[in-house]
């Protein structure tokens, strides 16, 4: 088939796009903007409409997109098809006619080639106009779009994340036609709900955000969160606060305004006996509303986000927002004095009711294996035994609080103000709230050595039990957050500098039912390993490295990286470099007499058979290197065994420089072939050189 021949036209300056409905989620808009951006974009190359770019915005009633450098028509485009050959059955012929658009075979051309004639279809399809393209895939996105949940309403059939009730379609500066469910396109638009509620017209993208902006809306999401970032840090400023930044918050604010206006509020102080983490996550999950600090303690002020300039300023919207906060702390303090009159230690067989997994049992089954598993590790991370036994016990007894059961995302936290007022020892409590970090990427580590203790064997826990179930992830799906997990094992060994071998940790929590448990611990190792690669490649190491280290085995994730840290050292030096360029040259050798001969060479050399200087001293040199960096691998000292290792670069340099491999005497060059495979076991000491590229 030849290529497309095509003949643009110059580019006009814009297609502007908006959908006004009702309400949209916050939390739905971002992926709206995403996805209209996915579908516009795609249905307008299919088209044949290329174009520079495309924007999306959202607010809390629209949706919008403006394509840039859109052609006023799509191109001609002429193709040949190639077809069947003369003389092929009719059935065949049928289908080449049926899928070229021809009604007979005179309509085809015949061609020759080495193998005969056959035909070739010439299709030609003229350029549309880039109005007709737009007019029938707008209804088409309308339709079709992906919203989490939709809805109808009245009498329509159509579909959208709230009534939907006005359609702009403008291409340049003209409005596009079509009908979508009795929604006519136009050219006009709405600003905000209460502050200016009338239609107005806009001819391009520019005029519609400067028109929006003065109908008290702004467009771009980003703009109105750094505005509700701006004025609630001045509010605060303004009476000797601090704003409690919350990024998701943020954006969840600016998803709910389209002319945010911070306020500033307060509610008695006598709620500040709440701990401040129940506090913000209370303001936060009914009202959307900013904490506010003084000094390091939490302040009796919240930052919330009106959408209008009230006339009195925001006094009624803020004392509406301080009764409903004042009622919501009142539920916060009841939850927390309540919680407070049961100790911990009487919960804990409470957890029998809560189903960890069916295939794994009971939260309280799962904290026997924590708490002895936190007892065996704390010796290897110089924890107390008895406290991370006992923080291991304790560990989900908050599972069953009041306050918990309100919002999950507070175990732990509570946990540990619980154990502290029931007078454990702080190493305990705050083992408690720690063992579930890190919780994300940028979430900090724990480093108190209880912590660490119960941080790992929750975690090596859960790993172990859904390994022996036979529940891992798989592509995208990982419904019990085991990459996270693992990540967490490991950077708390990292970060913490923990020596922990884990396979016989893995082997000894691996239920005695479990079949195959070598392998099953193998798997579990493997997928550590491939863990571990991908967090060394996100900090730069680089990734032929942390295979070469990789491919000599290790359960020791700490050594692993140290190793890989000197090899990457080693490798930046000349010695390095040239060692490395030697030692690839030796095992391609290897490779390709090893495979003509059909055989291995690992026997020793025999010392009587070598004959050149060259080959001497290089046989010399790989027996002592040999013994130094195992001795230096041995006592974990790898920048010696990287030392040793560059005292080869200079006896293979010359024996490649001055002796020939395979010589005519079988027996010169079979010893030969020994030597080199002796060059590639003595660098596998400190890493496997195939995997490295150079």
């Amino acid at each position: 088939m030849r290529p497309r021949l095509k003949a643009m036209e110059p580019a006009v300056s814009e297609l502007l796009l908006e959908f006004l409905s009702e309400e949209i989620p916050a939390r739905m808009q971002k992926r709206a903007r995403d996805d209209l951006a996915r579908m516009l974009g795609e249905k307008l190359k299919a088209a044949g409409l290329d174009f520079d770019e495309i924007r999306t915005y959202a607010t809390p009633r629209r949706l919008a997109a403006v394509v840039e450098g859109l052609p006023k028509r799509s191109p001609d485009v002429k193709d040949e098809r190639k077809g069947p050959r003369v003389g092929t059955p009719d059935k065949a012929i049928e289908g080449f006619l049926k899928s070229s658009g021809l009604r007979s075979v005179d309509e085809a051309e015949v061609r020759e080639d080495k193998k005969g004639n056959y035909y070739v279809a010439l299709i030609e399809q003229p350029g549309r106009e880039a109005a007709e393209v737009v007019a029938e895939i707008v209804p088409e996105i309308v339709r079709t779009f992906p919203w989490p949940k939709a809805m109808r309403w009245g009498t329509g059939k159509l579909r959208w994340v709230r009534p939907l009730h006005t359609i702009l379609c403008l291409l340049d500066s003209k409005v596009v036609d079509f009908d979508v469910d009795g929604i006519k396109s136009g050219n006009t638009t709405f600003g905000h709900r209460f502050m200016a509620p009338d239609r107005f017209a806009v001819k391009d993208f520019a005029d519609y955000e400067a028109k929006l902006r003065k109908a008290f809306v702004i467009l771009d999401s980003d703009v109105r969160a750094s505005a509700i970032l701006d004025a609630a840090q001045a509010r605060s400023h303004e009476h000797g606060f601090e704003l409690v930044e919350d990024v998701g918050l943020l954006a969840e604010n600016a998803g709910l305004t389209e002319w945010p206006v911070p306020l500033l509020g307060s509610f008695d102080e006598s709620y500040l006996k709440v701990p401040p983490e129940v506090l913000a996550t209370f303001m936060r999950a009914h009202q959307k509303c900013f904490a506010v600090s003084k000094g390091d303690e939490l302040a009796n002020r919240f930052v919330l986000v009106a959408n209008l300039e009230a006339e009195d300023g925001g006094t009624s919207i803020t004392q509406g927002n301080e009764r409903v906060i004042a009622a919501r702390l009142a539920d916060a303090k009841f939850f927390f004095d309540q919680d407070l009159k049961i100790p911990l230690e009487t919960r804990v067989p409470q957890l029998r009711d809560i189903t960890f997994h069916e295939k794994l049992g009971t939260q309280y089954e799962r904290i026997q294996r924590i708490f002895h598993l936190a007892r065996e590790l704390a010796p290897i991370i110089g924890a107390d035994p008895d406290d991370a036994e006992r923080a291991g016990i304790l560990a989900k007894a908050d599972l069953v609080s009041d306050m918990v059961g309100e919002f999950p995302e507070l175990q732990g936290i509570m946990g540990r103000y619980y154990a502290l007022d029931q007078d454990e020892r702080p190493a305990v409590a705050n083992a408690i709230a720690d063992h579930y970090r890190p919780i994300g990427p940028m979430d900090e580590v724990p480093t108190a050595p209880v912590s660490i203790a119960v941080a790992l064997a929750d975690k090596l826990d859960t790993l172990v039990g859904f390994w022996a179930i036979d529940e891992k992830p798989t592509g995208s799906k990982d419904p019990y957050a085991l990459r996270r997990a693992a990540l967490g094992v490991i950077r708390i060994v990292l970060e913490n500098n923990v020596r922990l071998p884990l396979l016989p940790v893995v082997q000894a929590q691996l239920p005695e039912a479990t079949e195959s448990k070598d392998t099953v611990a193998r798997s579990l190792l493997d997928f550590f390993a491939d863990r571990l690669k991908i967090y060394l490649r996100d900090q730069g190491a680089r990734h032929d490295l942390v295979d070469a280290v990789f491919a000599l085995g290790g359960d020791d994730l700490l050594m692993i990286v140290r190793r890989v840290e000197a090899l990457g050292r080693f490798l930046d030096t000349d010695d390095g470099a040239n060692l490395l360029t030697g030692t690839k040259r030796a095992a391609n050798i290897l490779r390709i007499e090893e495979k003509k001969d059909k055989r291995s060479y690992d026997e020793a050399p025999d010392a009587t058979l070598l004959e050149a200087p060259e080959e001497k001293a290089l046989a010399k040199a790989v027996d002592e290197v040999d013994r130094a960096a195992a001795k230096a691998i041995d006592g974990e000292n790898f920048e010696a065994a990287m030392t040793a290792m560059a005292k080869l670069r200079a006896p293979v340099d010359a024996f490649f420089d001055s002796v020939t491999v395979n010589v005519d005497d079988p027996k010169l060059r079979e010893n030969r072939l020994r030597l080199l495979n002796r060059i590639r076991n003595t660098t596998k000491t400190v890493a496997d050189f195939s995997k490295i590229a150079g």
